[in-house]
């Protein structure tokens, strides 16, 4: 279990972190560890083995070996308080696994308005299916969550910021309450990551990363984690392997070398990020930005008070366009790609329109929205870049 006493800033945790000697044996790097069969002396071994606990200890490929655990421990040791990681290929696979740990035919979801569309379809998808209903509620909802508990509610499902409207929940009061009321709750912690918020020690039961995002960093693997607090991970890593949840070695080693470096490129992601969000804010053609650590955003007070920094990834709203305008504005961009996911070493640009995945917490918007991933090139080059797709904006809007 992690140590929350240890006196470690967060930039020297995410180079230490995981690299125990019995698994470095001396060099630097865990070394890539791949493997399916592992051998034993005799057949009292191979019984021993399986009659004993197999975490961190070689049994069968699919349990891992010291590449998949010293990236598991690193995560664990990122956050305070922590029992322990499991991995997963993706981040949909991390949040389906923790679900399915936690929940049972019969059983009630409460799951936040503003959370990642694949969640909701793993809701309405396969929990249906199983009997497991769900119910939304507002992000900004806060302790009043305590009115929407019923008796079959058996978790609690948050992501903040959100990641298509960024508003910032109080997951403080809501885990506070659901503590109080023996129920789990669940973080989307992708956008903050440990390192800006510290989800376990804020009171989430497991905290949630698509570490294909900022752990990775390089847009090159998909990679999923679930960190669990104490007396939450046993459950967890039962259903994972029960699941026959495994990430392959090459996968895990890659998003390792990824975390060693990921405490400097937040730093540069959310510099960056917020000079452009304020430059943006300050645009007649825009008509809102959704950054958390600028005031017009929803939950900027809770942001300013549970959040150490902000990432990369905010949104903003063109004033009066449509469909055709915001196209004109994207399709030009030089330094933005267009396409799915964030986290990586380069920006992107995406046309997001949240209204289609909302259900009690539905708003207007000044115009259609762009979501923006700040990346690692110069701001001053892509904030020229927006200001010409901000003219091409105007020509196409008319």
């Amino acid at each position: 279990m992690n140590d929350p006493e240890t006196p470690h800033g967060s930039s020297t945790r995410v180079v230490e972190a995981g690299r125990r000697p019995e698994w470095t044996q001396g060099i630097v790097n865990t070394p890539v560890w791949r493997a399916s069969t592992i051998l034993y002396d005799s057949v009292a071994d191979l019984r021993a083995a399986g009659a004993a606990n197999t975490h961190h200890r070689l049994f069968y490929g699919r349990r891992g070996t010291p590449t998949q655990w010293s990236l598991a421990d690193a995560l664990t040791e990122l956050e305070p308080g922590a029992e322990g990681t499991f991995l997963y290929p993706s981040g949909v696979a991390a949040i389906a696994a923790a679900l399915l740990a936690v929940l049972s035919p019969g059983d009630e979801l409460l799951l936040v308005d503003n959370a990642y569309d694949p969640t909701r379809n793993l809701a309405e998808g396969l929990l249906r299916r199983m009997g497991i209903t769900t119910r939304y509620f507002d992000p900004l909802i806060g302790a009043g969550i305590a009115e929407l508990i019923g008796p079959a509610t058996k978790a609690i499902f948050l992501e903040s910021p959100g990641s298509l409207t960024f508003e910032v929940g109080d997951v403080p009061a809501i885990c506070a309450v659901a503590k109080a009321r023996g129920i789990v709750t669940l973080l989307d912690n992708t956008w903050a990551t440990p390192l800006l918020f510290p989800a376990i020690a804020a009171g989430v039961d497991y905290a949630i990363l698509a570490c294909t995002k900022y752990v990775v960093g390089h847009s090159d693997v998909m990679l999923g984690s679930v960190t669990a607090a104490p007396g939450r991970f046993a459950r967890l890593r039962d259903a994972s392997f029960q699941l026959g949840q495994h990430v392959a070695p090459d996968d895990a080693w890659l998003a390792s070398r990824g975390l060693r470096t990921m405490a400097v490129r937040l730093r540069q992601h959310g510099t960056s990020a917020l000079r452009i969000a304020r430059w943006l804010a300050e645009r007649p053609e825009v008509g809102e930005v959704l950054h958390p650590a600028l005031p017009g955003c929803p939950g900027h007070e809770t942001f300013l008070r549970d959040f150490t920094g902000a990432s990369g990834l905010f949104a903003f709203a063109l004033r009066d366009g449509d469909e055709a305008s915001r196209a004109a504005f994207i399709d030009g961009l030089k330094h933005f790609g267009i396409g799915y996911s964030w986290g990586g070493f380069e920006s992107l640009a995406l046309p997001i329109d949240p209204e289609r995945y909302r259900t009690v917490a539905k708003r207007r918007y000044a115009g259609p929205l762009v979501r923006l991933q700040i990346g690692l090139e110069d701001a001053d080059d892509l904030i020229a870049d927006l200001e010409a797709g901000l003219a091409r904006f105007r020509t196409a809007r008319g």
